[in-house]
């Protein structure tokens, strides 16, 4: 048993958020509806790998370590979005379920907006494992006003929220609640510190593995920012705040174990030095440009050869945009990793069978890897764009906004990203084509993430561009063809008045304006239902999964 492993005092506050989840002895797969759900076409097999040639013997000795490390972050996030479920999956009645449910860590299916698949089980919590199953968000407001002394503990995204015999809420930290996880990865980073060579690495490392055993981020994320020329990579901890949809307070684990390509990095490294001037030309008044981001942020290809957790579940990240940390992000700015291998892992198997289902024929010719890597780039630099202190009072925008944050970040992130890519045509930076190639990929690109779900943040933020572009003329459908077409002028405009949009929204911490623009605009209507209904018909996968660790790299423990 998972919460066997934990201490008794951890094992008895954790289990007061954990998820009960029955599965009765009707649990079938025989139901259609449940049957289009575990489609095994609906992830395509991917083996992660890289050229190893170029670590030194130090080097792959430390893969090992830091895969361990990652699985540490894995089992912890099993307990956060699912509870003690995963004790339950061997007992599912077929392979097929048993599969889906390790891909979506759960019974709840992350790409059809969290609908049960296994019979018994009720809705997904909003706030997953991390509150009590019952908690909603009225109770736990209600709870804070008559208890402010205890609001800051509660709300932390370090902690996990319980509640003991008397009814009080009681908040423990995550070093305590998954004691037996983060002293293993922190031992495990130690080791893998002791073999690094490059001493950025070995500080972050041994910084990392002191921050999982006090939930003090900042010192290792300042440090993890530093780092420029080390080849061997690990992102780990908690880190973002999508499963917690209740508030998106608490942050869930994860790791990725990473191979820098420094070629392609190379190619990358003069983007990032663009971002102060950047913001200086958003078309925003100045209150809502005013932050200038820090300078320090680098911009490199990676091969990712690990996924753990949170960016392992469901639809899986293709790029990396950190620290979260907002002062971390003024100071320094941020990192942006490109995850090569992934990313043109899901160009080949999604995004060009998509493009040849529903791109103009004369326009596909503008489907380039180059234009999916720019635009993902891109994103991940747009992050860095904006303003992360609302101009109201209201404090960050991550707290501002709550459940909204994340999903408008991300759309954010992604007009922003196309906003950066026709300033660098009017700049002569790219030619005429190049830019139509970034705009046509782009638009293929909203029907790849759309088919994320409701339950995504980035799924939500690509059915808020696709309605507002539609409604704007950005592109057009053929309804002989049923196929679209890019209008780059229209784009450019419907690019600019959502760009004011949304950054207004967060500048403002405008948080019922949030909610009714995703209301209004963050859905699927029945047009392009019917247009997602027929890449699935074609048997295009939604996502990708991975053989992945030691065995497939060809390490040894």
């Amino acid at each position: 048993m998972i919460f066997g492993q934990l201490n008794r005092s951890s094992r008895a506050i954790v289990g007061a958020c954990i998820l009960v989840t029955t599965l009765t002895s009707t649990a079938t797969a025989d139901n259609s509806e449940k049957k289009k759900m575990i489609d095994p076409d609906m992830y395509a097999t991917v083996r992660l790998t890289t050229d190893l040639s170029k670590l030194s013997e130090s080097q792959k000795k430390m893969l090992p370590l830091l895969i361990q490390a990652a699985k540490d972050m894995d089992d912890i996030f099993w307990m956060e979005a699912s509870g003690d479920f995963r004790e339950s999956i061997p007992h599912l009645p077929s392979p097929e379920l048993q599969r889906h449910a390790t891909i979506n860590y759960g019974p709840w299916d992350r790409l059809e907006g969290n609908t049960p698949f296994v019979d018994g089980v009720g809705p997904k919590p909003l706030g997953a494992s991390f509150y009590p199953p019952d908690m909603t968000r009225e109770m736990f407001e209600k709870y804070v006003a008559e208890h402010p002394d205890q609001k800051a503990e509660l709300e932390h995204q370090y902690t996990v929220v319980g509640r003991n015999e008397a009814g009080k809420l009681t908040a423990t930290p995550y070093a305590k609640a998954f004691a037996k996880q983060v002293q293993s990865a922190s031992k495990l980073l130690k080791q893998a510190a002791e073999l690094a060579e490059d001493e950025g690495l070995k500080n972050y490392l041994t910084l990392r593995a002191d921050a999982l055993l006090t939930d003090n981020y900042q010192p290792s994320d300042l440090a993890w920012m530093d780092m420029k020329s080390n080849i061997i990579d690990i992102v780990i901890g908690p880190i973002e705040n999508y499963e917690d949809r209740l508030f998106g307070y608490k942050s869930a684990h994860e790791a990725y174990v990473l191979v820098k390509d420094k070629d392609w990095s190379d190619r990358l490294a003069h983007y990032a030095k663009l971002l102060p001037d950047l913001q200086r030309r958003l078309p925003v008044q100045i209150a809502y440009k005013k932050e200038m981001p820090g300078t320090d942020s680098d911009l490199n290809a990676y091969d990712v050869i690990y996924y753990a957790g949170d960016c392992n579940a469901g639809s899986k990240t293709i790029a990396i945009n950190l620290p979260n940390d907002e002062q971390v992000q003024l100071k320094k700015g941020t990192r942006r990793l490109q995850l090569k291998n992934a990313m043109r892992a899901k160009y080949d198997k999604i995004l060009l069978p998509i493009a040849d289902e529903l791109i103009a024929k004369d326009q596909r010719k503008h489907l380039t890897f180059d234009a999916f890597f720019g635009n993902t780039m891109f994103h991940e630099v747009a992050h860095g764009l904006g303003i992360k202190n609302t101009i109201t009072g209201k404090g960050t925008v991550r707290q501002a906004m709550k459940d909204q944050a994340s999903a408008l970040e991300e759309g954010k992130a992604d007009i922003l990203g196309l906003y950066m890519v026709t300033r660098l045509f009017e700049d002569g930076v790219l030619k005429e084509g190049e830019v139509m190639d970034n705009y046509v990929t782009f638009l293929a690109g909203i029907f790849r993430s759309v088919r994320f779900g409701a339950a995504s943040a980035h799924g939500r933020a690509n059915m808020l561009r696709f309605n507002y572009f539609a409604e704007a003329g950005a592109f057009s459908r053929d309804e002989e063809t049923g196929t679209y077409r890019v209008n780059m002028e229209k784009m450019q405009s419907a690019m600019t008045s959502l760009t004011q949009l949304i950054l207004r929204l967060q500048g403002d911490g405008d948080y019922d304006g949030a909610v009714e623009l995703m209301k209004e605009k963050g859905i699927v209507g029945a047009d392009l239902q019917a247009d997602l209904d027929r890449l699935s018909k074609a048997n295009i996968p939604v996502d990708v999964v991975f053989e992945q660790g030691i065995n497939v790299l060809g390490l040894q423990e």
